[in-house]
């Protein structure tokens, strides 16, 4: 049963496109990148805490989005 998956895996990997691929890896990311930049915006509320905060998580979300495009330009 293990080899027949892996078969079928193989057999989708080379069938689909590398685009797909990459959106396939990179879509995780961004989605990530984006909860942090939602909770970044539910701590600004914090007065002292939540600025430093929010422009923590958003150079984590700019982190992230930079990753994925990295990602989304290797050529398959």
């Amino acid at each position: 049963m293990t080899f027949a998956r892996l078969v079928v895996v193989a057999l989708l990997a080379w069938s689909v496109s590398g685009c797909v691929l990459t959106k396939f890896v990179t879509t995780p990311m961004r989605l990530g990148g984006a909860t942090l930049c939602f909770g970044g915006a539910i701590v600004s509320i914090v007065p002292v805490a939540g600025n430093p905060a929010n422009d923590a998580l958003r150079k984590a979300d700019s982190a992230i989005n930079t990753a994925a495009d990295k990602v989304d330009e290797i050529p398959l």
